[in-house]
């Protein structure tokens, strides 16, 4: 599945280089797993950040940095942070410039940008960072608000990739 890596620059309210781009990363995270939230109020979203947090861990165990994008402004992403207190890189991206980069879905086209009740859908992208450059290793895009992978398939896919090598 290589495709080519999007690189972008955004706010970071967490840990981890401010603003945050993958180039910043060490070079001993050999994976990025991008979640693109679909936006403040998503209860889905509100959950899949504290899970995450919960077993980041098993994360890191894998060389693998998680990272979290909000496609709201730097105060409201700053409330997860504040509330959640996230261990890992929450990255507000008010443009969309990132989401858009990497085709996070938009359900019912230019409806979904103007109503947050149709709007974007959550997508999961993992990079390899392991090879002279950087490759989009796994991708899975939401149909819905409920459409994301299970913590543990993540981590499967991950302990495949690495035994790929």
């Amino acid at each position: 599945m290589a495709a080519n890596v999007r690189d972008f620059t955004l706010p970071n309210v967490s840990i981890g280089p401010d603003p945050f781009s993958l180039a910043e990363l060490p070079d001993d995270v050999s994976f990025v797993v991008l979640f693109f939230q679909r936006d403040h109020y998503c209860t889905n979203c509100r959950q899949q950040v504290q899970t995450l947090a919960e077993r980041i861990d098993e994360f890191h165990e894998r060389d693998a940095e998680v990272v979290s994008i909000v496609p709201e402004p730097v105060d409201r992403v700053e409330s997860w942070q504040e509330t959640y207190d996230l261990p890992y890189p929450l990255l507000a991206d008010p443009q969309t410039e990132a989401g858009d980069a990497y085709d996070q879905p938009v359900r019912f086209g230019i409806l979904g940008t103007f109503s947050d009740f149709f709007g974007r859908m959550p997508e999961v992208v993992i990079v390899d960072r392991r090879g002279a450059e950087p490759e989009v290793a796994y991708v899975h895009k939401g149909s819905s608000t409920f459409d994301r992978p299970e913590t543990d398939d993540l981590l499967s896919e991950l302990d495949d990739l690495r035994s790929a090598e």
